[in-house]
């Protein structure tokens, strides 16, 4: 039926331009019949598909089944509390660059760690699993070990790392302490004040006075040392001043000598212009008159006395 009106509707009725009413109308129930049969195939297509998605359904399920349940989340170790388990973490905020094994310092690490999370922030529960995303190796099995809910604040957190790895903080250094702080032969003063300067942060002396001492007594002996002996600084802001002006001087030093000034140019000597006495004589080869006077005395000379004593 369906190609016998599709071959309807394909065929232009005779007779030119005098199409008649009787025709536009059997041209309409061929149409008719035609969107009829389209939409109940696609009835029968689209039970198809539902009939193929349930069964696809059922596979899936049944293999599902037969698999290991999953074990659910509190069944693992979870020594955070639930609500810092609960507590999501922004999308936005980046882990810090740091790696904690359980051999370097405890208060080192804390401190670099603060240092990152200032850029990014958040809350107690938000340092917390950022901290414990820092721990690897032997301090991630400490970690695991913990009791299920332990830790409720990152404070508490911090001070069970800093006890359970005690014995690798640095020792405590002592304000004394800078005067171990020498330079060394052939270092200049440029790096001898920079590694003077860390080692006064580290220590954070607060006696100004002994800072100077220490400095002054820690420099090798000098033209800079003599200046500071003679005019002594009084605070070690005044010394990193003075050394910045001594580095200065000493650059220009260095670029003068490293000069070469310009070779002076040779006089140039000319002749001196001969008589025209002495140029005729010496063409012919004729003695000189101061040569024949000489000649003549020698000869004087050498002739026996006429006297003899």
């Amino acid at each position: 039926m369906r190609q016998a009106a599709a071959g309807s509707v394909g065929r232009v009725p005779s007779g030119g331009d005098n199409v008649t009413t009787q025709q536009i109308l059997d041209t309409m129930r061929a149409l008719l019949v035609e969107v009829a049969a389209s939409q109940a195939d696609n009835a029968k297509l689209c039970r198809t598909n539902e009939e193929l998605r349930k069964d696809l359904q059922q596979v899936g399920e049944s293999a599902t089944d037969e698999r290991a349940p999953p074990v659910p989340l509190r069944a693992r170790p979870m020594p955070f509390s639930r609500a810092i388990m609960n507590t999501v973490l922004p999308t936005t905020s980046l882990g810090p660059n740091v790696s904690f094994t359980g051999v370097e310092d405890p208060e080192a690490h804390l401190t670099t760690f603060h240092n990152q999370m200032m850029l990014t922030g958040g809350s107690d529960a938000v340092y917390c699993k950022m901290l414990m995303s820092t721990l690897s190796g032997a301090m991630l099995v400490w970690f695991v070990s913990l009791p299920d809910g332990h830790i409720t604040n990152f404070d508490q957190f911090a001070t069970l790392l800093r006890e359970q790895y005690l014995m690798n903080k640095a020792p405590a250094r002592l304000s004394y302490d800078v005067f171990d702080v020498k330079q060394y032969q052939g270092e200049s003063m440029k790096d001898y004040l920079n590694r003077f300067g860390i080692q006064v942060v580290r220590l954070k002396p607060t006696n100004e006075a002994m800072i100077v001492h220490a400095f002054v007594k820690g420099m090798l002996p000098g033209p800079f040392s003599e200046s500071l002996l003679r005019f002594y600084p009084k605070t070690f802001t005044e010394i990193r001043r003075r050394v910045l002006a001594h580095i200065i001087a000493d650059d220009r030093v260095t670029q003068k000598q490293a000069l070469v000034g310009p070779v002076r140019p040779r006089a140039v000597v000319r002749p001196q212009p001969m008589r025209v006495h002495e140029a005729t004589t010496e063409k012919k080869g004729a003695e000189k008159p101061y040569e024949r006077a000489h000649v003549g005395a020698r000869a004087r000379s050498d002739s026996p006395s006429k006297h003899n004593f």
